[in-house]
């Protein structure tokens, strides 16, 4: 197993710099050396490696969707909501009509083996669409309407209600399914659920940072155990009732960014550090699962069905964002932004052939192709079309967080001792402002001059024999500019 973990940082780390070099998302290099890595080409990858990579992958995940937890704000899902609850469904209910219109005639299925191939196409891959969206947000674009917020929240409900419906259908299919009804209602529950386990550990993470100051890595680590073992709950859960763990670990980042912002941006910037080892895990694996040998039996017929389906899914999506507020081009943009398949169809393609269903290789092969189709085009195509489409805000909340990160700064409550005097002094106050050119007195620009955001902070000396809130201070801003914080001062942390 080390030897497999070390191809894939090497391929993993080669491919994404060659493919960057081209200007393509470096995540479809990590896919292709997968692909080219795994049992089906090359053999490289240990039999072991294979044995765990869907726990590797499901952490992987959880990274992810943690980070797109922090970057969740409320204005703006408040902005999105309407139009990600309907982009949850309505695209995957076209998508799958489009597979049964296609499939019995293209590929000579029954039109219940044709429904769940469309479940399992019809489910948009959080893989390659969050760490789109997170990029997108972390670089000010799209952020004045919401549109990565929409996808995001839009592609994590659509998974949870294609897996519903792909659990019913084949179901059916197989003659196992008793009570339709039923099993249809998990849907909102399994949502509810999802979100109020995640509400709960958030909530408890939120009072545990505030009172003890821990050291960003222990925080972090915290963080991700109670997310991973949201995934567990719903593991054990799943014979009983559907709970949509993912929506969960989302919700955490959700309301500790909610209840402590400044707590927030710590654990996001050591989980972008973390992020760059669980990406190549992720997408490697993901590529590793790719059986090419299967995907060319599908052929032209199943790469028709695919793309028959995309069509119709893109008819849905359009639909979706009719009272968004959206232009055509931001609309074509989140049309795109909703084609990619990788993980879930990984995770569920072999099912139907496991539970006997006499399509079951043809659909696992059509599954199969479509991740070798979609995930690359799709992750191209958002690339290429978000440095397009959507707008740069120029007074983007999210260019104060490029300054939080490259500088390094200290929350309001924690400690610090200034290098050079050896004396310790606590934050009191922060906050966010725009400035002209070195002016630390004024947010309002002289005509013809640009705005830059700054971060003013105000410190107390800390004093033992002194009464809290009195004695000296200091005010300091901070520019994109300046040098680390950690040049001139230590934060201090209890553990």
């Amino acid at each position: 197993m080390a030897f497999s973990i070390a191809w894939i940082i090497l391929l993993g780390l080669s491919a994404d710099y060659l493919f960057k070099r081209f200007h393509i998302p470096g995540l479809v290099g990590m896919l292709l050396a997968g692909v080219l890595t795994g049992p089906y080409v090359l053999g490289l990858m240990s039999a072991e490696m294979m044995a765990v990579s869907g726990d590797f992958r499901k952490i992987a995940l959880v990274v992810i969707l943690l980070r797109a937890g922090f970057e969740l704000r409320r204005d703006a899902l408040h902005r999105v909501g309407r139009a990600a609850v309907i982009m949850s469904c309505l695209p995957a209910v076209f998508e799958i009509g489009g597979v049964m219109l296609t499939a019995p005639h293209l590929l000579g299925f029954s039109l219940l083996d044709s429904a769940v191939l469309g479940t399992i196409l019809a489910a948009v891959s959080p893989a390659v669409v969050v760490p789109l969206m997170i990029d997108f947000i972390e670089k000010g674009r799209g952020t004045r309407k919401g549109i990565p917020t929409l996808i995001l929240g839009a592609s994590s409900l659509d998974d949870v209600f294609v897996i519903v419906l792909f659990t019913v259908i084949l179901g059916i299919a197989t003659g196992s399914q008793t009570n339709i009804g039923l099993q249809l209602a998990q849907i909102p529950i399994s949502v509810v659920l999802g979100i109020l386990l995640g509400l709960l550990p958030g909530y408890f993470l939120v009072r545990l940072f505030t009172r003890f100051s821990w050291k960003p890595p222990k925080r972090t680590l915290v963080v991700l155990g109670a997310a991973i073992l949201l995934t567990w709950i719903e593991d054990s859960l799943s014979d009983h009732i559907a709970v949509a763990s993912l929506l969960g670990v989302m919700a955490i980042g959700f309301i500790i960014l909610e209840k402590s912002e400044a707590v927030a941006h710590l654990i996001s910037r050591k989980l972008k550090t973390l992020w760059i080892f669980a990406e190549m895990i992720l997408f490697v694996l993901v590529g590793a699962q790719v059986n090419i040998h299967v995907a060319w039996k599908a052929g032209l017929a199943g790469s028709a069905v695919i793309f028959t389906g995309l069509l119709f899914r893109s008819i849905g999506t359009y639909l979706s964002l009719a009272k968004s507020g959206l232009n055509p081009p931001e609309k074509l943009f989140c049309t795109v932004a909703y084609i990619p398949k990788a993980t879930v169809q990984a995770a569920i393609g072999a099912v139907p052939m496991a539970a006997g269903l006499a399509s079951g290789e043809m659909i696992l092969a059509v599954a199969v192709l479509s991740i070798v189709l979609t995930a690359p085009l799709g992750a191209i195509g958002i690339a290429y079309l978000g440095e397009r489409i959507l707008d740069r805000e120029e007074k983007s909340a999210y260019r104060f967080k490029s300054i939080r990160n490259r500088l390094e700064l200290p929350r309001v409550g924690e400690r610090i001792l200034h290098r050079a005097s050896g004396v310790v002094w606590k934050v009191i106050e922060e906050r966010e402002i725009w400035l002209t050119g070195n002016d630390k007195t004024s947010s309002l620009a002289p005509a013809g001059q640009t705005l830059q955001p700054v971060i003013y902070q105000r410190y107390w000396r800390d004093q033992t024999d002194g009464k809290a809130g009195t004695g000296r201070t200091q005010e300091h801003y901070y520019y994109y500019t300046d040098q680390p914080f950690q040049t001139m001062w230590e934060v201090l942390y209890d553990w």
